[in-house]
């Protein structure tokens, strides 16, 4: 039996896709092997939203050439968004001539066309397309878990913050029906899944048939019987509404977490990232927020030295870390991406000054990660158990509803499970607890 490997990088969008490619070539008669080099079959499912991953990319790409050479019938196959990308393409199309098929991320489901296609003429198969059209469903997929799993309820992306290549990779915002979502969630419940993370670029601006928007979407889902937990990412903070902040307070599955990523703590700065929101707009969410959960935890996105932010500017996003107390960030150092806006901004900051300011960042971050995490000593927590521990095996580890890593002794039998747990300490990022 021909064996596949896949190699993602980037989002839970990439991640889900790479579920769909598995669960297509499964329905082949592929096995999947966590081993490239017994692969016959090997994806790349590429990210394009920072520098570091491109780089990651074209070093993968020589790893297959000498996959190539000791197997003449290896097929090596590049898709995400980087192919969504013209000189990208162009680049993998004269100087990789062994990789056989190129696609983007608006055609997954024609992989199995383009595989066959390789096989039977022994020629490369290059297909990508500029837009979605019509959402596809009901594609087979090998989930990476039984007990939680991603949910896509819409692909693409309108904002066009000038630092994102998003827009042009995933194409304009399409939203599934609410019906097909419920669907799936029920069928996914009904084999074991416990919790769902809902996925979009931008779901707070999911948009179904009639008046079924995210917070009444996430109502419906609410009602489905034996699922546990509701996740979703990413948020807008232009497009969060009361509703949706409401739903916090009326639906009792929906996860005491959000993710709401705020970029930067300057007015000025936002403007020019083509944010369309304030720093005083976003504080405010933020309260109404912790008015309707006091102990949500909220976590966010930050970049540092975007095109012409002065010291003063990066102190006003210091200085919104401190008053909010994030849980979490995910902070990145502002690297050009070819086709955005800020490609062409003259003002770039220097490279030395961006990673002195990234260091300060994520010090204030962690800082403020450890005092909300000390908060959590002594109580019980909710947690859905996902493994044993990649750093002690005889700790099992999960998330609790806040999205808290919590970690604690007890039996291969609670994997997939949510427990109560009482923590009796904390560091940086996680929490030690045990068993109730």
């Amino acid at each position: 039996m021909n064996k596949f490997h896949i190699q993602t990088l980037g989002c839970q969008m990439n991640e889900r896709d790479s579920e769909t490619l598995a669960g297509m070539l499964l329905e082949l008669g592929y096995i999947q092997s966590d081993n490239k080099e017994e692969a016959d079959v090997a994806i790349i499912n590429t990210c394009s939203v920072r520098d570091n991953a491109d780089k990651r990319f074209f070093g993968m790409l020589g790893q297959l050439k000498r996959l190539k050479n000791k197997n003449k019938n290896f097929i090596a196959c590049v898709c995400g968004c980087m192919m969504q990308q013209q000189h990208i393409v162009d680049e993998v199309k004269q100087k990789y001539p062994w990789v056989d098929i190129i696609f983007g991320t608006h055609n997954i489901h024609k992989f199995p066309e383009l595989l066959e296609n390789v096989i039977s003429q022994r020629e490369r198969q290059i297909d990508i397309w500029d837009d979605g059209g019509d959402i596809i469903e009901n594609l087979p997929a090998d989930r990476l878990y039984e007990h939680k799993a991603f949910v896509n309820i819409m692909f693409g992306c309108n904002n066009f913050c000038t630092y994102c290549i998003v827009p042009y990779t995933r194409g304009r915002e399409r939203s599934r029906s609410p019906e097909a979502i419920v669907k799936e969630v029920e069928s996914l419940v009904a084999s074991g899944t416990k919790e769902i993370t809902l996925l979009g670029q931008n779901v707070n601006s999911y948009k179904g048939e009639g008046d079924v928007n995210f917070a009444k979407l996430i109502t419906m889902l609410n009602e489905v019987e034996g699922l546990e937990r509701i996740r979703f990412m990413t948020s807008h903070p232009k497009d969060l509404s009361d509703e949706l902040i409401e739903a916090f307070a009326t639906c009792d599955k929906l996860s005491n977490y959000f993710h709401l990523p705020v970029q930067s703590g300057n007015n000025e700065i936002l403007k020019k990232m083509n944010r369309h929101y304030t720093k005083e707009a976003y504080l405010e969410l933020i309260n109404k927020l912790r008015g309707v959960r006091k102990d949500i935890g909220i976590s966010t996105d930050i970049i540092v030295g975007f095109p012409g932010e002065t010291e003063e500017q990066f102190e006003d996003t210091l200085n919104l870390v401190k008053e909010v107390q994030f849980d979490s960030a995910f902070t990145f150092i502002y690297s050009v991406r070819k086709g955005t806006p800020a490609e062409k901004y003259t003002d770039q900051v220097p490279e030395e000054v961006k990673h002195e300011r990234f260091n300060r960042l994520v010090e204030a971050v962690n800082e403020s990660s450890a005092k909300n995490n000390e908060k959590f000593v002594g109580r019980i927590v909710q947690v859905l158990v996902d493994d044993f521990s990649k750093n002690n095996r005889e700790m099992l580890t999960g998330r609790s509803s806040e999205n808290k890593i919590v970690n604690f002794k007890g039996n291969s039998d609670l994997i997939g499970k949510i427990v109560e747990v009482k923590v009796i300490s904390s560091n940086t990022f996680s929490l030690t607890g045990e068993l109730v």
